[in-house]
């Protein structure tokens, strides 16, 4: 009996483990710290120590970065046109072991076709990897409070942060292969964290109904969002390396743990502003923010302009994504999150080359025009600001029109995060 009752009570310990909201937070933060923060964005702080000991050229990382977009655009589009990977389990941890397995594999060869193809397909993982545990949390989380995913979404700065960390600790100790092998190794100690996320369930329900026409916000929408993902993975590459050519060695690898650290809580602290201010007021200033910090090392020498600026970056970049994600689903209009991570897919895609060029006399022309590129982004936004349907609200992970206020200023007051439901 005694037997019995003790694994009754193991079971029901792992039950309510298994359905606590932040054992799921914690389980998706640690897939989007691997997939994200880890197998795509370690190679920003990795890359001015293979350009100084595995001889890459400046266009050569610009070519790598832009192959590690391209994979993260067709594992993206894998998730679109086949829902049912969206919703496995298999996929989830079969992309995790990967992504990770490719991180091991760079220090194994000095062919740049070879590191592309590694990027390439690190960058499809990636991709699988979070629209898998972002449609694990909007499905499971959706009747939740809209901080709860804005914290689980926080761990690709988690991750930035650790990876960056990392990297920092190493450059003084070892190589760039001992940088790859580190991080492949702390991905696959995410991967065991993640491991028992439970994916979004095939669900069957109504349709949403037909919105009103908006049109005019939802391109004016997908042509900034296209722009921000040109202007922002400009900096997301280069940073590091830019900053590290003005500054002491460290300030680099420390300015790219900061962008980290600051993108832990960023997509809470927006989510709790969107319930008081309107969405395309807090787009605009975010893209503004995030202008000002891609310029700052550029236009100011030094530490200090450095840190702010690691810090203006982090702060922002997710806070972009969840914003434009959310108004995008706000208008209702169809698909609008794939296609939305399309256009952002497709300008990350041309950053890299678009300033490759430039990179031969150093980063700062690179910077500027990204900061430029993001300005124009902000610019295009502000359409969203005149007669936008406020009154389309998003809550509990359905759409529904308020009847209670309609009037245009006021403040959205659902959750940050799209939902599935689009």
């Amino acid at each position: 009996m005694r037997g019995l009752l003790a694994g009754i009570t193991v079971r029901g310990l792992r039950t309510t483990s298994d359905t606590s909201p932040w054992a799921h937070v914690v389980r998706a933060a640690a897939a989007l710290a691997a997939g994200m923060g880890v197998g795509r964005f370690v190679y920003t702080p990795i890359l001015p120590l293979m350009q100084a000991q595995a001889e890459l050229s400046a266009g050569a990382g610009a070519d790598l970065a832009t192959a590690n977009y391209v994979g993260y655009l067709l594992g993206a589009l894998a998730g679109i046109l086949f829902p049912p990977l969206v919703r496995s389990r298999a996929v989830l941890r079969g992309s995790l072991l990967v992504l990770a397995g490719t991180l091991a594999c760079m220090p194994l060869t000095h062919s740049t076709a070879v590191w592309a193809g590694l990027r390439l397909t690190a960058g499809a993982a990636s991709a699988l990897v979070f629209v898998v545990a972002a449609g694990s949390l909007l499905h499971h989380l959706r009747t939740h409070s809209p901080h709860l995913p804005g914290w689980a979404f926080g761990g690709v700065g988690a991750g930035i942060a650790l990876s960056g960390l990392l990297v920092l600790v190493l450059r003084t100790a070892a190589d760039w292969r001992a940088a790859w092998w580190a991080s492949a190794a702390l991905a696959l100690a995410l991967t065991g964290a993640a491991w028992n996320l439970r994916p979004e369930e095939a669900t069957a329900g109504p349709a949403a109904r037909p919105g009103e026409r908006t049109h005019r916000w939802f391109w004016a929408l997908f042509v900034g969002y296209t722009l921000e993902g040109a202007g922002y993975i400009v900096a997301g590459t280069f940073l590091v390396a830019a900053i590290g050519q003005g500054s002491p060695g460290w300030v680099g690898g420390a300015a790219w743990v900061l962008v980290g650290l600051a993108a832990v809580p960023s997509t809470a602290l927006w989510a709790r502003l969107a319930r008081r201010r309107s969405r395309p007021d807090l787009l605009l200033a975010a893209l503004l923010v995030q202008a000002v910090g891609i310029a700052l090392p550029a236009l100011v020498g030094g530490a200090a302009a450095a840190l702010v600026s690691a810090v203006l970056f982090g702060a922002t970049f997710l806070g972009i994504c969840t914003l434009a994600l959310a108004t995008g689903a706000q208008l209702r209009f169809p698909r609008s999150v794939a296609l939305l991570t399309a256009g952002y897919s497709v300008g990350q895609i041309l950053g890299p080359p678009a300033v490759a060029p430039m990179l031969h006399d150093g980063y700062r022309s690179a910077l500027l025009l990204a900061a430029l590129v993001v300005l124009v982004s902000a610019a295009v936004t502000i359409v969203l600001r005149f007669d936008f349907p406020h009154h389309m609200a998003v809550t509990g992970g359905s759409r529904r029109e308020s009847t209670q206020d309609t009037r245009p200023d006021r403040p959205d007051r659902g959750a940050l995060a799209p939902h599935s439901a689009d």
